[in-house]
């Protein structure tokens, strides 16, 4: 912004120079146009000659939303999981069906072996996060204790259950080890990203999964309820609690962390689809 100093006047010979600072004159909300883009800028007086101006505005508000971030950063997420899913699985879905796990659960053929698959390497993954948040090497991690969305003690029940009906529970096979070890690595170094599995192994397993149990019991269960698909207490507050918690968290987030937490939804997806995938092996 161009300098406001005063101009002198020419001092008359016959008279004594006033060396008197002319008083600098009042800027009021008058003097702004009525279409100044910046309808909150405040009133101000010029200040003393040599200093700058500082206009505060209002540009932050003009700044491009991200789809979803008006509501929250939890928002944001869901937004971008859901472009993630093919229009099969969610309206908002953009993704075409290329695996077999993709494919509508009605035309899943599952086996009780590959469900046994399926379950042990969900457990590692869930003993891993569920491990790493205990721990908390990101104070960040500790709003996530006790949330009631844990799986692994139900995990443990439904492989006793299935051990009490003959059948051989498995060692963890290579999908689960690879994404809990990913894990373990990614929580000590990048909380962001971290918490983008968070947040998506948790939701979607209340969502999707809830829906893929019901019908692979229905096919290979008699339609036997998992303690896997159960939870103490309402699940949708539980749910609401820990959105809540998320979006506290991300709030001292920049954006660049933030679109950096959105960026790792696409490996979240890719390794929970692996160990999905098991459930057709």
């Amino acid at each position: 912004m161009a300098s406001l100093t005063p101009i002198s006047q020419p001092h008359s010979l016959l008279k004594k120079p006033n060396l008197t600072n002319p008083s600098p004159p009042s800027l009021s909300s008058s003097f702004i146009p009525k279409d100044f883009p910046y309808p909150n800028a405040q009133s101000f007086k010029l200040p003393r000659m040599g200093t700058k101006i500082v206009l505060a505005t209002t540009a932050e508000k003009h700044r491009k939303r991200y789809p979803g971030e008006a509501k929250g950063f939890v928002e944001e997420m869901r937004f971008v999981a859901m472009k993630l899913h093919t229009r099969e699985q969610a309206k908002e879905g953009e993704k075409e069906v290329k695996e077999p796990e993709e494919r509508p659960v009605g035309k899943w053929e599952p086996t009780i072996d590959g469900y046994l698959k399926f379950f042990v390497d969900s457990k590692l993954v869930y003993d891993t996060l569920e491990g790493i948040i205990d721990k908390a090497v990101f104070p960040s991690y500790a709003e996530f204790r006790n949330t009631g969305l844990e799986r692994s003690e139900n995990l443990a029940k439904d492989l006793q259950w299935f051990k009490e009906q003959g059948y051989t529970v498995p060692e963890p096979s290579s999908p689960g080890i690879t994404y809990a070890e990913y894990l373990k690595e990614l929580s000590e170094k990048d909380p962001q990203a971290f918490i983008c599995h968070f947040y998506n192994i948790y939701f979607a397993h209340s969502a999707g999964g809830r829906m893929i149990g019901k019908k692979v019991a229905e096919k290979i269960l008699d339609k036997k309820e998992l303690e896997f698909y159960k939870w103490d207490g309402d699940l949708s507050q539980l749910l609401q609690n820990v959105r809540d918690k998320l979006n506290k968290v991300a709030e001292s987030w920049t954006r660049d962390e933030k679109n950096h937490c959105l960026e790792e939804t696409e490996k979240s997806f890719k390794y929970s689809g692996e160990i999905l995938r098991l459930i057709l092996s």
